[in-house]
C-alpha cells in the first residue's frame, strides 16, 4: 500500500528523480565536501517540506530521489538546495573568495516524475556508480 502525504485538503505522492552537476562537470564531490554534502541537502530539503527517500554522490554529478510536497514546484525546491547547498560548500572548502557559493553547481538540472516505478528509480540511483564502472571497463576492451 502507497502512503500518501496530505495536508487539510490535498493528498499526494510526488516524487522526483533529480540530477545535478558541479560547474564544468569538475570532479569535486569528494573529501570535505562527500562527508557532510548528504546532511546538509537533506536539511535543505526539510526545510521545503520535501525529503531525500534516495541519493548518491558521484565524482562528478548527484543523484536524489526527492518527495516534494505539492505546494512547492520541482524548479522552486531544486533551485532552494542548489543555492543554498552552494554557500554551504564554499563555508566548508574556505573559500574566501566564494563565499556567495556563486559557480559551484551548473545552471541546469535534470528532473523526471518516478510515478509507479520508484523502486526501479531508487535501484538504479543506488547502483549507478557500479553501472559506470561497468561502462568504463567495457569502453577499454575494445
Amino acid at each position: 500500500m502507497k502512503e500518501y502525504q496530505s495536508l487539510s485538503h490535498t493528498c499526494w505522492d510526488c516524487k522526483y528523480h533529480v540530477v545535478f552537476i558541479p560547474k564544468r562537470r569538475k570532479k569535486l564531490l569528494f573529501g570535505k565536501v562527500r562527508k557532510h554534502i548528504g546532511e546538509v541537502l537533506r536539511d535543505l530539503a526539510n526545510q521545503k517540506e520535501s525529503a531525500i527517500v534516495e541519493g548518491h554522490l558521484m565524482l562528478d554529478h548527484i543523484h536524489m530521489c526527492i518527495s516534494i510536497s505539492s505546494k512547492y514546484s520541482v524548479s522552486h525546491v531544486v533551485g532552494f538546495i542548489k543555492d543554498k547547498s552552494a554557500i554551504a560548500i564554499a563555508r566548508q572548502l574556505g573559500r574566501g573568495r566564494n563565499l556567495t557559493g556563486e559557480s559551484f553547481w551548473a545552471r541546469g538540472y535534470f528532473v523526471s516524475t518516478v510515478g509507479l516505478d520508484e523502486e526501479m528509480v531508487r535501484a538504479y540511483i543506488r547502483d549507478q556508480e557500479k553501472e559506470d564502472e561497468r561502462y568504463d571497463q567495457l569502453k577499454l576492451g575494445m
